[in-house]
């Protein structure tokens, strides 16, 4: 495949309020719409939060086969979906969420403060869904947000084996308050510490994004952008689109003389069953 980039997009999360960020997207039709413009702009894969009718984070069963569906409908991007959902979401509704289908999913590798409040995910909740992406063909991202996770994602690995695929790719989130910092030494620190032969990419929230973005390059890395992790282009410059990262995000990895990795390149790096 060469000198590549995979690029994934994170459009929405779960954190943000539509009446604070108007162009966040949170229907199913403007979730699509964004899709297909990140595509366009170079996007492999779509990490998906989804929203109710009134814009509240949900993992409603029904809502997520729907997007699965639309959005394999409507382009060749990887459907990654969250098992993360909300901070409040209880483990049952987020194991529930593998029944949806997807290409990939989330996996943190452990519990985290997460601002104010934490991001829990516990041992037996990581083996259980890690044993159900297993069972049901679903491709894991590893998501590490501190060292100490990078440890749990070893025992994982070492006493259950490895993911469909056979293919271990993990995603650094940095810059979380709680979480590992958004710098250049950390980035190093953590690629260090994963598993032979795994791919990574980085996520930078927040005013870290440039740093992380330009470090994963420089390290080897790809890249996760999107307003579910930044909203602003610049200090008082907001994000209108999606689109506006992943376009930076691809011109970045292209001045690195590494370009966007198309979505069938990417399904075949990462051990993703065909359609």
């Amino acid at each position: 495949m060469g000198a590549t980039t995979l690029i994934t997009v994170a459009p929405t999360g779960a954190e943000s309020a539509k009446a604070d960020v108007p162009a966040l997207p949170v229907t199913l039709e403007e979730l699509v719409q964004t899709a297909k413009e990140c595509e366009a702009a170079g996007a492999a894969i779509v990490h998906v939060h989804i929203r109710d009718d009134d814009a509240r984070p949900t993992l409603d069963p029904s809502r997520l086969r729907d997007t699965v569906r639309a959005l394999r409908d409507s382009t060749g991007l990887i459907v990654q979906l969250s098992t993360g959902g909300a901070v409040t979401d209880p483990y049952e509704d987020r194991l529930a969420v593998l029944d949806a289908g997807p290409d990939m999913c989330s996996l943190t590798c452990g519990t985290v403060n997460f601002g104010d409040d934490v991001f829990m995910n516990p041992w037996p909740f990581m083996v259980e869904l890690y044993r159900r992406t297993q069972e049901l063909e679903v491709v894991p991202e590893f998501e590490l947000f501190d060292l100490g996770q990078i440890a749990a994602l070893h025992r994982l690995l070492d006493k259950h084996g490895l993911p469909y695929g056979g293919h271990v790719h993990c995603d650094l989130v940095m810059g979380v308050p709680g979480g590992m910092p958004g710098d250049a030494r950390t980035l190093v620190a953590a690629v260090e510490a994963l598993p032979d032969g795994a791919t990574w990419s980085a996520t930078g929230v927040g005013r870290t994004s440039l740093p992380v973005m330009f470090a994963a390059l420089a390290a080897g890395g790809h890249l996760r952008v999107g307003m579910e992790d930044t909203l602003t282009l610049a200090k008082g410059t907001p994000v209108t689109a999606n689109v506006q990262l992943v376009e930076r995000a691809a011109a970045a990895a292209t001045l690195a003389q590494r370009p966007p990795l198309a979505a069938p390149d990417a399904r075949a790096l990462l051990g993703i069953k065909p359609r």
